[in-house]
């Protein structure tokens, strides 16, 4: 039994880890591009981590982030009238769309016009890949959202990230419809802090 509860303290140890960091040496090094036609195909157990996702309507309210969802048996999906929304990545990708940058200008004018308003931006995987892949991934999501924000004239200050790699999906079926909603940037308003 020490045996197990070590390892499992190695295992939270090496995730908090990667998630302070970002990265793991073994990622940095991978050369993050889509599955193309040249990629001999992988089965689902084998890929790393991964696009876009349509919202759902599920009630989330401002300033409660994903894990504060899941600990109250609550979906993560951002609810439609959430004023800031989720942006999607293609799988494998942290790269940022053109549908994902214009989401990001909507979610910066929000700002603007709520300088009071703090945000922690989650990045989340499909269940595809590591666990350490995806915590990485999510990472450089939500990092990508962040760095595009400020471009856009918001403060490094009022903005935060986290990742959740696979860990807390908006959707739990095992089909690509269910993957492209789970890889997302998300934006949580930080309590106390938002102007209405």
């Amino acid at each position: 039994m020490a045996a197990i509860n070590t390892k499992v303290s190695c295992g939270l140890a090496a995730i908090l880890l990667l998630a302070a960091t970002g990265c793991s040496p073994s990622v940095a090094n991978r050369p993050d591009d889509s599955m193309s036609s040249t990629t001999p195909a992988k089965s689902a157990a084998q890929r790393p981590g991964e696009g876009k996702r349509t919202p759902t309507a599920e009630s989330t309210t401002a300033g409660q982030s994903s894990l504060d969802q899941l600990r109250a048996g609550e979906s993560s999906a951002t609810s439609a009238s959430s004023p800031l929304k989720d942006i999607y990545f293609s799988f494998d990708r942290y790269d940022l769309e053109v549908e994902a940058r214009s989401t990001l200008k909507a979610n910066a004018d929000w700002l603007k016009a709520n300088p009071a308003a703090r945000i922690e931006i989650e990045g989340h995987c499909d269940e595809r890949g590591t666990n350490e892949y995806n915590l990485a991934l999510g990472a450089k999501r939500a990092q990508a959202a962040k760095d595009y924000l400020v471009t856009l004239g918001i403060a490094t200050e009022r903005l935060s990230t986290i990742s959740y790699g696979e860990e807390i999906p908006a959707c739990k079926d095992a089909n690509e419809s269910c993957w492209r909603q789970n890889r997302r940037a998300r934006f949580v308003i930080i309590p106390g802090r938002a102007a209405s």
